[in-house]
């Protein structure tokens, strides 16, 4: 079981998705817990099957205290790059919460706050601690979402299957039929597109 960053405070667990993808916004939950709140099936959401991270999107969304998901679309990645696109919505989604923090922990190694706020960056941090697993699941279920609508716009591109990663068959119809307004078009599809670390 994932443990507490600290049941003492008041602590918000924050992580994205869609960083990598080729197509879509890139999303971040941030999400406060109860203290001493449980719940051994929570963990990094890449390790969860889609029926079980939808489950537990309810469960968390259910008894947590306060959460907030935001989406920065393709559009406004392509005009500040992904790296601050992801800090955008990370300090939207936390602004966006109904109670303040104590403390802000990051799935990471790095951040930067618009506001002045208590933060620690963890590298692996989906895999520690239950507040970060948690917003990890927030963030993956409401973009999968996401795609799966988007995908009915544009079905060519099988986003209900690879959720705008650059799968073979995503890249293959971008060189078939070009990219559409939902693409990053700043996002090289040649190469595998880098990880960046934040």
């Amino acid at each position: 079981m994932l443990s507490l960053f600290d049941n003492k405070k008041t602590v918000c667990g924050i992580d994205e998705a869609g960083r990598g993808s080729l197509a879509g916004p890139v999303t971040a939950a941030a999400v406060i817990l109860p203290k001493n709140y449980k719940n051994s099936f929570i963990r990094d959401s890449k390790k969860i099957n889609d029926q079980k991270r939808n489950h537990l999107y309810d469960e968390i969304i259910k008894n947590c205290i306060t959460y907030s998901i935001i989406s920065i679309e393709a559009k406004k990645i392509d005009e500040i790059n992904i790296l601050n696109a992801t800090y955008l919505a990370m300090n939207l989604a936390i602004e966006k919460l109904k109670i303040k923090p104590d403390k802000v922990i990051i799935d990471g190694n790095s951040f930067k706050a618009k506001k002045k706020i208590d933060f620690e960056c963890i590298v692996g941090g989906d895999d520690k601690y239950i507040s970060i697993a948690a917003a990890s699941i927030l963030a993956k279920v409401k973009r999968d979402e996401i795609m799966c609508k988007l995908s009915t716009q544009f079905p060519i591109y099988d986003w209900e299957k690879n959720k705008g990663y650059g799968t073979e068959k995503h890249k293959e119809m971008i060189y078939k039929h070009g990219r559409c307004e939902y693409h990053r078009m700043t996002f090289n599809i040649k190469n595998k597109q880098l990880k960046l670390t934040i």
